[in-house]
């Protein structure tokens, strides 16, 4: 009863922590916008600069929830993936879904080299780059289906999946040698990650296929606490393996390969926030590791965001690097302070 009114109290306490790093989000950017203004815009008030409040409701708060949906999408497919395969560096890019999408998207950047310059201008631009990055993601998803139904082990699908990515980055190995220069600077700018390219549109979209990931995964709490015992145990509870396993894919190639498409392949916050949850959740059961991971990783996102985005300053720096730089110091301290790692 006392460790239920513990989490009762860190979820109120994520939940104030994510409303708190939201505000101050859509409070900071290239232009000084008052406090007092942004909050009269997202309440109906009247603000003393008509041009804010395109800015705050075309492009800050867009850019804020992109972030939520990706961290919080990220780090519960990173869960998934650890869960799955009993491994705590598996991340949501180990079945080489977000492989897929990159490859999409090298494609359709570096290889209309090969075309004119005016059909390749056509062709590239940020419907084009989310289609074939989907449809790169989903094609490796089949493949991944397909391998899962003819092995047994998942320490072999793993494997296979890790393959998948050194396959993809192979090939991107490859475009980008035969690339201009134009192209693969493009390429390099996807690769680095951005949140701020969504209209309200496409973030409904990606929020549709999220929902979806997240409701597979609460479907298969049970498949994963019994996972973490092994899978003969998980048997033994009659959890049916194999479609538990497709369940999880799927779940996962929806939530990473979705981020992937709309806001580039970026790293960090899949791997380390279900150990970051786990150091203030003391537990195992998925009922209570799911939603804390995906508060978690929308908060993390969200201020990873924010630093990105230089305050009164017009540069933006890669998000990619910013998760990292920020977040790996954190993990390494609460790691080696803790002394082992909590799986």
């Amino acid at each position: 009863m006392e460790n239920q009114k513990t989490y009762r109290l860190s979820f109120v306490l994520l939940l104030l922590a994510l409303i708190a790093v939201f505000g101050l989000n859509i409070s900071l950017g290239s232009v000084t916008i008052p406090f007092s203004d942004t909050v009269a815009s997202i309440f109906g008030g009247e603000i003393s600069n008509t041009s804010w409040e395109y800015i705050i409701w075309d492009y800050r708060i867009p850019k804020a929830f992109t972030a939520i949906l990706v961290g919080s999408s990220l780090a519960l497919s990173g869960l998934l993936m650890q869960t799955l395969f009993r491994n705590p560096l598996a991340g949501p890019f180990v079945l080489g879904i977000s492989s897929g999408a990159s490859l999409g998207a090298a494609l359709l950047i570096m290889g209309s080299s090969l075309l004119s310059g005016a059909v390749a201008f056509g062709l590239i631009n940020d419907i084009s780059l989310v289609v074939v990055a989907s449809i790169g993601s989903f094609l490796v998803l089949l493949v991944v289906m397909l391998v899962a139904s003819k092995v047994k082990d998942t320490m072999t699908l793993l494997i296979i999946g890790l393959m998948f990515g050194s396959i993809t980055a192979a090939i991107v190995s490859v475009l980008s040698f035969f690339s201009n220069a134009e192209n693969l600077q493009q390429y390099i700018y996807w690769s680095f990650g951005s949140v701020g390219n969504l209209s309200w549109h496409q973030l409904l979209v990606l929020f549709i296929i999220i929902l979806i990931g997240v409701i597979l995964s609460v479907l298969s709490i049970k498949a994963l606490n019994a996972f973490l015992l092994g899978e003969n145990y998980a048997q033994s509870l009659g959890v049916n393996l194999k479609k538990s396993k497709y369940i999880i894919i799927i779940a996962t190639g929806l939530l990473a390969g979705s981020v992937t498409a709309f806001a580039g392949p970026i790293a960090f916050i899949g791997l380390a926030v279900p150990h970051l949850t786990r150091q203030i959740f003391d537990t195992t059961n998925h009922k209570i590791l799911i939603p804390a991971v995906l508060i978690y990783g929308g908060i993390l996102m969200l201020f990873c965001d924010t630093v990105a985005q230089l305050p009164n300053s017009a540069n933006v720096l890669p998000i990619n690097a910013i998760t990292s730089i920020l977040g790996a110091p954190i993990v390494i301290w609460l790691l080696v302070r803790k002394r082992k790692m909590v799986f």
